[in-house]
């Protein structure tokens, strides 16, 4: 969707109602929104749900050992991505973590593509050599991807300060975890951002665990905007299971980095419903707590939004579930089919090998 057509859909000004407490389940979902537009509330339901079921299927796959390696779930945040990327352009670049299935689908990279590459095929966004950490389309501009926590950050420096270079209007929209927070990559990217005047969107996805540690055992300051804000960047807290609140200050922050203002700082404080990867038992966090936030549900809390105000019936519902099947089904068969790639390529795309003496 065009930038321009948001004003149909959000207020202009920062949100008056106050950001839900990062630790706490039990904010309700902000009031005093505006109406929203069918066409475009329905098509981010879908989208929403196109992530939600792709996940399921995967976790499936995966207990399955159609995937192997390492799996990291995107359930429960949702609204993150799929408000995100709205509020961007095609010319503009995505960097993310290795919790991005969510991330690469919302961009427009295809779940046939995405499929293959978990199952290790060909046919996959990475040729089958990435898998589930590793997606990267340079067609949509998504640049990984990337297994190293933070690691993206500096990257994203990187290709703003080409664009800024060569007087390109991008926004490069970076996302990472609360735990990259605690890494120098962190600190060196927003410094230099700021210091360059670069045109790049940091969204800190805060789902309060960096892998199995809560996020206030692990940082003095869990004020992550205030962090932020430290380096003379525009910092908001965003209410991450709210996809209207989302794409309100999405919208807002890439339009300011656009225009010329430098980086900005987005802190979605969200929740992911699994565990941190597969493999992980999480022992570190109370099944109960988990519950209370599933009722914050960004799926639930939208669709029920839009039934709410006659936007949404069960016919649509109905027919969305259906098509989103069907697409993630010819995904696993378009996978299934997928060819392996042959031994004598091993070498290829290989940049350094020992030559014999």
């Amino acid at each position: 969707m065009k930038n321009e057509e948001w004003g149909r859909w959000f207020c202009v000004g920062q949100p008056e109602n106050p950001t839900p407490d990062p630790r706490s389940p039990k904010s309700e979902i902000m009031s005093q929104q505006p109406p929203l537009d069918r066409t475009h509330a329905l098509r981010t339901l879908r989208e929403m749900l196109r992530i939600r079921r792709f996940e399921e299927k995967c976790a499936e796959l995966y207990s399955a050992a159609k995937i192997r390696g390492f799996l990291h779930l995107y359930i429960g945040e949702e609204a993150v991505a799929v408000a995100t990327m709205d509020a961007l352009t095609t010319d503009d670049a995505i960097v993310a973590t290795y919790r991005e299935h969510g991330h690469a689908l919302a961009r427009g990279v295809s779940a046939n593509a995405i499929m293959a590459e978990m199952y290790g095929k060909q046919e996959g966004c990475s040729r089958g050599r990435g898998g589930s950490m590793h997606l990267f389309d340079a067609a949509t501009r998504f640049y990984g991807g990337n297994a190293i926590v933070g690691g993206g950050l500096p990257v994203a420096v990187g290709l703003a300060l080409a664009d800024k270079l060569q007087g390109r209007n991008r926004v490069t929209a970076c996302f990472f975890g609360e735990g990259a927070v605690a890494e120098g990559e962190f600190h060196e990217s927003l410094n230099l951002a700021a210091l360059w005047h670069l045109p790049v969107l940091f969204c800190c996805e805060n789902n309060l665990y960096a892998m199995g540690t809560a996020l206030t055992r692990s940082e003095s300051e869990p004020d992550l905007c205030l962090k932020a804000s430290s380096y003379e960047i525009p910092a908001w807290p965003v209410d991450g299971m709210d996809v209207v609140a989302c794409a309100d200050a999405a919208h807002r922050a890439a339009s300011a980095v656009r225009a010329g203002a430098g980086p900005y700082f987005l802190e979605f404080r969200t929740y992911r419903f699994r565990a941190h990867s597969m493999y992980d038992p999480q022992l570190y966090r109370d099944k109960q707590e988990i519950e209370e936030w599933k009722h914050r549900d960004p799926i639930t809390l939208f669709q029920n939004r839009l039934q709410e105000q006659g936007l949404l019936s069960a016919d649509d519902l109905a027919r969305m579930e259906e098509q989103v099947t069907a697409e993630v089904t010819a995904a696993v068969e378009f996978a299934e089919a997928g060819a392996w790639e042959p031994v004598e390529d091993l070498t290829k795309y290989v940049y350094s090998e020992r030559t014999p003496a």
